[in-house]
């Protein structure tokens, strides 16, 4: 059997696959992965039906259909007030993960160093690491709500930093940069040739009155991002992996190099019916509220329990720390309380480098109101 060098040889098969793969072994509520446990709305699955039916089945154009590039280009005009051209700033793709990938893979090279912030969604760093580059972390804490400290920032960048990550909402802990923070970032790569990669995929998941700010929208940010987002967390679709790319012309023609020779193009009859249902804006400007009333009922729910807390300001995610409860290991945990409670989760070690365990679980609220209830009960008794 023949055997290669791999290129990323730590990394193994993903936490989500893991935990949901075991989650269906053992018949057990799937709080771990991100996805809704419910359809998406009808009228879009019929606009897909429809697309199918007129005949919209064959390759889409490369960067994405123009009538969907122009929703995108006029929602971020009307919300973020920031102007992008739909023909040559604006390129559909295979989910989120593909765009963050075309764009790493677009603009590293051997030995270029990227800042990312830790806990950090799992993607960032092999990603990086394919392409040469050295990720470079900074870890922020939990029992400072996540702050970023942008002195220590500064000190972390050197002359072969290439690109910093950002992403907000975040994933895992929910957390949301501030105009501040954005502000302070503007400043650290003012004067440099860095460029930022914002992973904006829970835009529209945003609790308690807050305004998610997009890196666009910074004076100095705009010109050096990819904003990367996507419509599987938006319209309660993750399975149909259609995500998009929001960049400077520049930057989009080189990230395009990359996107055509991964997938081409991507699925054309959803991307026209998204072009349609987008067309009604309450279907995202009504996210945040639905997503918060099931923020509040999983917390509602758990009240009694004896994991501590504090309320997510974004994405669909929910942190519960468990030291009143126990002291094993966040990983050895949440494959015991899987196995014996039948309750799924995600350890929040393994979105660190060196697996910091602050025992915290991390559990998705995207579903529906009898499944939160059955968990928050089983946990509640712990």
């Amino acid at each position: 059997m023949f055997q290669i060098p791999s290129k990323i040889p730590n990394t193994s098969t993903t936490i989500f696959t893991t935990m949901s793969a075991l989650a269906i072994e053992e018949n057990a509520l799937n709080l771990s992965q991100g996805f809704p446990s419910f359809n998406t709305h009808p009228a879009l699955l019929k606009l897909v039906n429809k697309a199918m039916l007129k005949g919209q089945n064959q390759y889409a154009p490369m960067p994405g259909i123009l009538p969907l590039r122009e929703r995108i280009a006029e929602k971020t005009e009307k919300y973020y007030k920031v102007k992008y051209d739909p023909i040559h700033e604006i390129t559909i793709t295979s989910g989120a993960t593909e765009a963050l990938y075309c764009a790493i893979t677009a603009i590293v090279n051997s030995g270029d160093e990227v800042i990312l912030f830790e806990p950090c969604y799992d993607s960032y760093a092999p990603s990086i690491m394919i392409n040469g580059g050295i990720p470079k972390y900074i870890t922020l804490s939990p029992e400072d709500d996540y702050k970023v400290d942008w002195v220590e920032v500064k000190k972390n960048i050197s002359s072969k930093t290439r690109a910093i990550i950002i992403n907000t909402p975040q994933n895992p802990v929910g957390t949301v940069f501030t105009k501040h923070d954005l502000e302070c970032l503007a400043d650290l790569v003012k004067n440099t040739d860095i460029l930022l990669i914002a992973d904006e995929v829970y835009e529209h998941i945003i609790f308690d009155g807050m305004e998610h700010i997009s890196l666009a929208q910074i004076p100095g940010l705009w010109e050096r991002t990819f904003v990367c987002s996507s419509f599987g967390k938006t319209f309660h679709t993750t399975g149909w992996k259609i995500g998009y790319c929001l960049a400077p012309m520049a930057l989009s023609a080189e990230f395009r190099k990359i996107h055509q020779w991964i997938t081409f193009s991507v699925n054309t009859p959803i991307q026209y019916a998204i072009a349609e249902f987008m067309k009604n804006e309450n279907h995202f400007l009504e996210l945040s509220a639905f997503y918060q009333t099931k923020r509040d009922l999983f917390l509602t729910y758990l009240k009694g329990s004896n994991f501590r807390f504090s309320p997510s300001k974004g994405t669909f995610f929910q942190c519960l720390n468990y030291k009143n409860i126990t002291i094993e290991n966040d990983y050895e945990l949440a494959v015991r309380l899987t196995k014996e409670i039948k309750v799924a989760s995600i350890p929040l070690s393994v979105f660190y480098k060196n697996l910091n365990d602050n025992k915290i679980l991390r559990f998705c609220f995207a579903k529906d109101d009898e499944m939160l209830k059955l968990a928050a009960d089983r946990l509640c008794k712990l």
